[in-house]
This record gives C-alpha cells, sequence and structure tokens, in this order.
C-alpha cells in the first residue's frame, strides 16, 4: 500500500485496536492450483490474538477466522496446505504471504470547494477521497478436516466461539438485549456446520495503516472540510467531520 507520510499509521497497537472495530477483512491469497483463480478474496469476519511476546516487536500477533469449505479459495488454500513441508492430516502452513484488508466503514469525496484558504487564494486544489484502512501480511495456517481429526474440530469450535462473543458482546451492549453464545445451538447442528468450515489462523509479520483524512491540508482548510461534511446533514458526513476534527486535535 502506498502511503504518504502524513498519512502513515504504523504502531502496532492502534492498528490491532482498528481491526477490533472493523473485523471484516478481504483476505487475498495468490496460489497456483490447476482448478482454480490465480488471485482470490473473500471477505471474512476476524478475530485478532495479542502478541504473545509483548516485548518482541516483530510479534504483531494473529488472525483467526474461518471460510466455507465449498468457497474455491478454501479449496486452494486447503490443496497448498496439504502439499506444504511439515504439513499434518488436519493443518499445513504456507509458505508465501497472504494479505487480508480492513477498511472503515467512514469514508467519503471531499470537494476542492470545502477548502476556504486555499481555493479562494491560489486556486490549486483537487478532489480527493478521504478514508482509513489497514493492510495485514502474514503466513497462514489452513485447518481443515474437521470431520475426522480432533485438533481442527476444537481449534474450530474455539474460534467460532470467540469471534461470537467478541461480535455478540458489541451487539448486546448497543441493544441492552442478551448475548447469544454458540452453545445456545444445538451441539449436532454446529458439528455438521463445522464441517462445512476450514479455519484460517495467519502470523502477521507486517501491519500497515493509512489514515487519510487531512492531515497535509492547512488548519484552515480543514476546519473548512469539517464544517462542509457537517453541513451535508448525513451520518457519513458527520462521521467524517469526527474523524477529521479529532486527527487534527491530534496532530497540533
Amino acid at each position: 500500500m502506498y502511503i504518504r507520510p502524513a498519512h502513515a499509521v504504523l504502531e502496532p497497537e492502534t492498528l490491532r485496536s482498528f481491526i477490533k472495530s472493523n473485523p471484516l477483512g478481504i483476505l487475498t491469497t495468490a496460489i497456483s492450483h490447476p482448478d482454480m483463480p490465480f488471485l482470490q478474496s473473500s471477505h471474512i469476519p476476524f478475530l485478532i490474538d495479542a502478541p504473545t511476546s509483548p516485548s518482541d516487536p516483530s510479534d504483531l500477533g494473529s488472525l483467526r477466522g474461518h471460510i466455507a469449505a465449498a468457497n474455491p479459495q478454501a479449496k486452494a488454500l486447503v490443496a497448498a496446505a496439504r502439499a506444504a513441508p511439515g504439513a499434518s492430516p488436519d493443518a499445513g502452513t504456507l509458505a508465501q504471504e497472504v494479505l487480508v484488508l480492513f477498511t472503515s466503514p467512514t469514508q467519503s469525496y471531499v470537494t476542492p470547494s470545502l477548502y476556504v484558504q486555499t481555493k479562494p487564494a491560489t486556486g490549486k486544489v483537487v478532489p480527493t477521497w478521504d478514508y482509513m484502512a489497514v493492510q495485514a501480511y502474514g503466513r497462514v495456517t489452513v485447518h481443515h478436516s474437521a470431520a475426522t481429526e480432533e485438533g481442527t474440530r476444537a481449534w474450530l469450535q474455539r474460534a467460532v466461539c470467540d469471534l461470537t462473543e467478541h461480535a455478540e458482546r458489541e451487539v448486546a451492549r448497543k441493544e441492552e438485549g442478551e448475548a447469544w453464545e454458540v452453545a445456545d445451538a444445538p451441539k449436532a447442528f454446529v458439528d455438521v456446520l463445522k464441517r462445512a468450515i476450514v479455519g484460517v489462523e495467519i502470523k502477521l509479520t507486517r501491519l500497515e495503516g493509512r489514515w487519510k483524512v487531512g492531515q497535509e491540508l492547512s488548519e484552515g482548510d480543514r476546519q473548512g472540510v469539517v464544517d462542509g461534511m457537517r453541513a451535508l446533514g448525513t451520518s457519513v458526513g458527520e462521521a467524517m467531520a469526527n474523524v477529521v476534527e479529532e486527527k487534527g486535535k491530534k496532530d497540533r
């Protein structure tokens, strides 16, 4: 990802916090397979685990999620995992990196008309698009054969329970309701569904973030963006105004 220095966000804890708040990632793989596309992407909700060695700067944590076994991307992943050196009957780790892209729902077109300082002074302004995104790279371990391997069944059970608990906690807080648990569904039903998914565990090797929210602007132009976005009277405009305003305060 191209990141201008003004937009770079490189603090691992900030990036992990972003992923926790925006867990739906786009998993992209590049795997040679005789019957599947080389490049494939799927939207997958991920849980991010903290580093096991917090004092080690190279330990960025890991991502856990699952993908439908019927998905062509899952089939390519499983085939590559089975052929990987040191693979076990139910799991294997690919040598090449995979990429997961996480984005914030707060994103918007920004018209040059909002640059109230530079536009009247020089006219040297053009439109742009503001957004926030994190790219996570790592090596993926594929957990498959859930119908026969106790290790994979246990891994998948823990993964789906942890992800559900994380997501339900936020829903229950907002709705003031009771959180749903995997154990609320019949065990036999859950076991059948687990046979239809493949687990993906990604040991992170690189985290990169770009917050493109007006950091390069003068204070007058930035305030123009904040005021203009609020004047739209939309939830997106209000959210964008808040992000640009907050980032401006932090950078002062």
